[in-house]
């Protein structure tokens, strides 16, 4: 039995009770640590606390957590490398004895004191939605596995919220997410990626309800593509790397030309993820976007949703090369190609990748326009 101090997103109602997979079997009440500081990690979405002797901070006592909750919230601080650790806080009854998840000395920057109301308005829905993936794993994947793989999660999630928030055309037929019925929804697999299955039930045209069904998706994220073009010169860059659809179908040709690409981080816009994979797959620093499109990649499969851009650039000769982080082992090459090329191509076959192919249809349909205004 233990008496925890929640200084950090614990504090919140909805993501407690989703750590803990139902209400809270134990007391919580106001208390205040004195001579520590709660702070966000400098440029991160997650607080931290510190020893410091001119800050305190306000939170809750959790009083006697045993049993399944304490392994539960052991489980879900226990791979992202926080200890508890012994101290006092003051509490309406006086000052009591409690432990809090404290991380190593100096391995985060401070960022600025850890406000809970911001990051409720900001952050918490993600969160929510990661952690309850996090605690799916909990008996499968060891809390040091689910911390590995927590950047993917977490982007899963934010697609998840966004998804749920973003405004969409209406179906011709009416039919809204309202007319489903979720009876079971598990991960199957994760890593990079995630496999999601579902028993559900939907309403079918007729507005009777289909037999139970058993679905499972490819769970991946939100991605922004971008095409490059210079209105000045008429020339697009496209970019070439070893791709594993290829090399799991089995085609003789692994390496493929696409628009340059990216995930969505959380907490990211699509647009700012385009300018970052420029920069970072291209070297480029474009000078404006234009959204081609937003959808599905393979909705009967996938989640994946794409935002595809129009990227302005200035494309001299000299600015093709190769890129890449090399800390996520990218290979990638650029290619800088006149527009009657690049169509050249696309009629003989030569691009197979079809958001690109979309691409260079709407650029085909807005080129004057975009040369003209150059």
């Amino acid at each position: 039995m233990k008496n925890l101090f929640f200084y950090g997103t614990l504090r919140c109602e909805a993501l407690l009770r989703t750590v803990l997979g139902a209400e809270p079997d134990f007391d919580l009440v106001p208390a205040r640590l004195s001579g520590y500081g709660a702070f966000f990690a400098d440029g991160q979405r997650f607080p931290f606390i510190e020893a410091d002797a001119s800050h305190s901070c306000d939170g809750m006592l959790a009083v006697g957590v045993t049993g399944d909750a304490l392994d539960r919230l052991t489980y879900y601080e226990g791979g992202f490398g926080y200890d508890l650790t012994p101290v006092e806080v003051q509490t309406d009854a006086g000052m009591q004895k409690a432990e809090i998840w404290m991380t190593t000395p100096g391995r985060f920057w401070r960022g600025p004191v850890f406000d809970l109301s911001s990051w409720q308005s900001e952050h918490a829905p993600v969160n929510i939605r990661a952690a309850t993936e996090v605690m799916a794993w909990k008996g499968r994947k060891s809390a040091q596995e689910v911390a590995r793989i927590y950047p993917m999660i977490e982007m899963r999630a934010a697609s998840h919220v966004l998804g749920r928030t973003e405004q969409v055309p209406d179906a011709p037929c009416g039919l809204t997410r309202d007319d489903v019925h979720e009876l079971e929804h598990t991960w199957s697999y994760a890593d990079y990626f995630a496999v999601e299955s579902y028993r559900l039930k939907f309403r079918r045209f007729d507005g009777s309800y289909s037999d139970e069904v058993h679905y499972s998706a490819f769970g991946a994220t939100d991605a922004a593509l971008v095409l490059p073009y210079d209105p000045l010169r008429d020339r697009v860059m496209l970019v070439e790397q070893f791709r594993m659809g290829p090399w799991v179908r089995g085609d003789r040709v692994p390496w493929q030309l696409e628009p340059i690409a990216g995930r969505v981080d959380a907490g990211e816009a699509p647009d700012m993820t385009a300018l970052r994979e420029a920069r970072e797959e291209a070297g480029l620093e474009l000078t404006g976007l234009e959204l081609i499109s937003r959808g599905y990649s393979s909705p009967g499969c996938s989640n994946e949703y794409f935002y595809t851009y129009l990227g302005l650039a200035d494309l001299p000769d000299d600015i093709a090369g190769t890129g890449g982080l090399a800390d996520e082992n990218e290979n990638i090459r650029s290619h800088i190609l006149s527009f009657e090329e690049v169509m050249a191509m696309q009629q003989r076959g030569e691009i197979r990748v079809v958001p690109l192919q979309m691409a260079l249809f709407w650029l085909a349909n807005h080129r004057e326009r975009l040369r003209s205004g150059a």
